[in-house]
């Protein structure tokens, strides 16, 4: 089989985002955002109320993938070995054996990862960063390519634990999922009603549409997407304004700002571009940033959010010609 051209690559990953538009309504800057996580070895935390398809979406992702995916449904009793694996004792060969743990795969769906205590969550960190499962002492690489789809509901709901800032930031791109228009809304019940179902999607007629080539030839091109030194100070200059914010405690850090600059050139290249606009990094700064920033308590009592503070930077930094 011969190497995917860059552009072969791109037309791959679009046919993606119209194969899980056969399962998925109404979702597209959810589904983009997914596609742009795995050119850029990202990890994606997708929020949303019980019942607007964030799990059916990261399945539909996976059936449209020629990748190897495991699910975990995260609880409140679940243990971090079962998620990463454990030691065995063998009676046979009276040895321990390492039994790898879901985590070992291409595209790991971590669902409503926090219902799950913060002990739990964390035995996620070092996969995410380091690509690697310490056990024993000793490091196992995971796969490649590796990508955590994680869920959530709103940490307001009960029996939720909020995830800690250093878990936060290992994502880098973090989606709302809202709850459908009115028309993309009858579009899903009148799916249903001519016998749709979320769980058998080959029904659906969900295909694979790219494999591990095609995602390699599109990282090879988005690493060659160019970046003038006006955007790349356009990004610091957003991230750094998030510092001096009075609404904000904690402003976007350099890994934030780095984030950045690697989903706009993700972006661009979507779009067709060797080069990347500050219309680029306007368009990710949202779902980059968003998870990246801590209100102050008076803040979020006066109702203000963290994208209603990046919106507010972005409409008053100048912008690069």
């Amino acid at each position: 089989m011969s190497t995917p051209t860059a552009d072969s690559a791109r037309a791959s990953l679009e046919a993606v985002r119209t194969e899980i538009a056969k399962a998925v309504v109404g979702q597209d800057p959810a589904v983009t955002g997914l596609v742009v996580a795995l050119l850029c070895r990202g990890h994606v935390l997708l929020e949303g109320v019980p019942g607007v398809a964030k799990t059916l979406l990261v399945r539909a992702l996976s059936a449209t993938l020629e990748l190897d995916t495991k699910r975990v449904q995260f609880t409140p009793d679940l243990m971090p070995s079962d998620v990463t694996g454990s030691l065995v004792y063998d009676s046979r060969s009276s040895e321990f054996s390492f039994q790898p743990g879901p985590v070992f795969t291409n595209l790991l769906l971590a669902d409503e990862i926090n219902r799950t205590p913060p002990k739990t969550q964390a035995s996620l960190l070092e996969a995410m960063e380091e690509r690697q499962v310490t056990v024993d002492g000793t490091p196992r690489p995971l796969p490649e390519p590796f990508l955590v789809a994680a869920t959530q509901n709103p940490v307001e709901y009960e029996g939720t634990y909020p995830l800690p800032e250093a878990q936060l930031d290992r994502f880098l791109l973090k989606l709302t999922v809202p709850l459908p228009a009115r028309q993309d809304e009858v579009d899903i019940l009148t799916r249903h009603a001519q016998g749709f179902s979320p769980r058998d999607l080959d029904a659906a007629g969900l295909r694979p549409a790219a494999g591990p080539a095609d995602l390699e030839a599109a990282r090879d091109a988005v690493a060659k997407v160019a970046v003038s030194p006006e955007v790349t100070g356009y990004i610091v200059d957003i991230c750094r304004a998030t510092r001096e914010s009075p609404s904000l405690s904690l402003g976007v850090s350099p890994r934030g700002a780095t984030a950045l600059l690697s989903t706009s050139r993700a972006w661009a290249w979507l779009t067709g571009r060797d080069y990347v606009t500050p219309d680029d990094v306007k368009a990710l700064a949202l779902p980059t940033l968003r998870h990246r920033v801590q209100l102050r308590p008076e803040a979020e009592m006066e109702g203000v959010t963290a994208d209603s503070v990046i919106n507010s930077v972005l409409a008053h930094l100048p912008v690069p010609r």
